[in-house]
């Protein structure tokens, strides 16, 4: 008998920018590694979610991008994935590669704490990047949606896992102020302005029909889970009575 049924690898190195310049580190978690649970768990004879990202795609199809459609990552975050997705695939054991977008969650750094860190020191007015869009993925949301597809079989090789409906950063950082210090200003800035040492996709919304066939729902627009999470965060509550 296998140790477990099914084991999820939520590891990964997913700092775009630092992983341009720790490319070594990178590679060996979000690649070698994501090889090396695959080969485990195939050889106990355990079933594998492994868990990508949308920057494997470029974002230049203009549409929201279906499971197989030709990746071509921008950076080298996004081609550190690629590749852990072809290692976990090869690796000869039952893998369902889920890739999933933006997310927040209670635990560990996200965009929303890092919006609210700034409105908590007042460092206003927010500039954000409007010129990139994609879903915003609430992690509780994603955890529901992966013990419903548990129950799903078969899974297919590859299956997008991502909140309904998408927005510009812009558009989630303004959602977030509306709900927690309204009138602050937000300004909207282009992603050539920022900088940024890594490429990013413009436009990266995943398509989810297949999910939504498998598990027969939807997972819940952004805005909910936006909702959801700062019903948890302690430091939502720190800036709406501050």
């Amino acid at each position: 008998m296998p140790d477990a049924d099914l084991a999820v690898n939520c590891a990964a190195f997913t700092h775009a920018d630092i992983a341009e310049r720790e490319r070594e580190l990178c590679r060996s978690i979000n690649a070698t590694g994501a090889g090396n649970v695959a080969a485990a768990c195939a050889r106990r004879g355990i079933a594998l979610f492994h868990l990508s990202t949308d920057y494997i795609f470029d974002g230049r199809k203009g549409a929201p991008y279906m499971e197989d459609d030709p990746s071509a990552p921008l950076n080298f975050y996004g081609i550190s994935k690629r590749e852990g997705e072809e290692r976990a695939l090869a690796a000869g054991g039952t893998v369902t590669v889920v890739r999933t977008q933006s997310l927040f969650g209670i635990h560990g750094s996200n965009f929303v704490r890092a919006i609210l860190g700034q409105l908590e020191k007042g460092k206003v007015p927010l500039k954000v990047v409007s010129d990139q869009i994609s879903s915003p993925t609430y992690t509780r949301h994603l955890a529901e949606a992966l013990l419903d597809l548990a129950s799903a079989r078969p899974t297919p090789a590859i299956v997008h896992a991502a909140a309904s409906g998408c927005c510009s950063w812009w558009e989630f950082a303004k959602a977030i102020v509306e709900r927690v210090r309204p009138g602050v200003e937000v300004l909207q800035r282009n992603t050539a302005e920022m900088n940024y040492p890594a490429l990013r996709p413009s436009y990266s919304v995943l398509d989810t029909t297949l999910l939504s066939t498998l598990i027969g729902r939807k997972l819940p627009n952004w805005r909910e889970g936006l909702d959801a999470y700062l019903a948890e965060e302690p430091l939502a509550a720190a800036v709406r009575n501050a």
